[in-house]
């Protein structure tokens, strides 16, 4: 059981900027990945053995400046959704705690999903238009920057096209959360250590964990997301499949 409480060392201006840098230079350091594993995903590229190799073929292609593609919609796009998720973390926290202000570790973690999938809704526009950005030739680009393409879309395509497999947003949530769940209720057995002792390197190794095996069970639904986010045209949903007219 944890006890909300404030942290006052630092203002929430400074809280809030050192959130920003320190998601942008870790969005900026992980965007190579980022850019490799949605190609992956929605299969636009020949696939090679080994990230090494498909990054190579990436950079001989379009250029090395093509593992940062969409990097830019994802650090403008970092500030709303920081916003959002903090805000509405903060009202599920309210929610959860109880009349001495504690909270269960479940109640936190379901906060925190839950403040991600509002923050996410919000901001999904942004998130398709990354992924237009990443799957596009960097050479012979339909969309020439993230105005663009969110006119091109919308004009096109309509309103819908930009929450394009939202709801597999939401779904994703529910197996997200419960591998956090899962990793953060058994740390004390991994580490033979009550969870006030972790050090510091012990916190981040948890951090990584948890993300991991988190990451792992929502990736069929993120893998989904990314292919529907690609289509253009018309999209029509059936049981088994996905019919598409461009």
């Amino acid at each position: 059981m944890a006890t909300w409480k404030r942290d006052s060392r630092l203002t929430a201006l400074q809280r809030f900027g050192c959130a920003g840098v320190a998601g942008a230079m870790s969005l900026s350091v992980a965007a190579p990945l980022e850019v490799l594993t949605v190609l992956a995903q929605v299969g636009t590229r020949p696939s090679r053995p080994g990230l090494w190799r498909t990054g190579r073929s990436l950079c001989r292609a379009e250029g090395i400046g093509a593992l940062w593609k969409g990097n830019l919609t994802a650090c403008l796009r970092l500030l709303p959704y920081s916003v959002l998720q903090l805000a509405s973390y903060r009202r599920f926290v309210m929610l959860f705690v109880d009349d001495l202000g504690h909270i269960s570790q479940w109640s936190s973690i379901m906060a925190g999903g839950l403040a991600g999938v509002v923050a996410a809704v919000a901001t999904y526009p942004t998130e398709v238009i990354k992924t237009r950005l990443i799957v596009q030739d960097r050479l012979k680009p339909s969309y020439k920057g993230i105005l663009h393409a969110l006119y091109l879309i919308y004009h096109q395509e309509g309103v819908v096209a930009l929450y394009r497999g939202v709801s597999l947003s939401v779904l994703g949530a529910i197996p997200f959360s419960i591998g956090s769940f899962l990793v953060y209720t058994h740390l004390d057995t991994i580490w033979g250590d009550p969870s006030l002792r972790f050090t510091p390197l012990q916190n981040f190794i948890n951090g990584c964990l948890a993300a991991g095996v988190a990451q792992t069970l929502s990736f069929p639904f993120e893998t989904v997301k990314r292919k529907m986010q690609r289509i253009k045209g018309t999209v029509c949903m059936f049981w088994h499949g996905t019919y598409r007219s461009e």
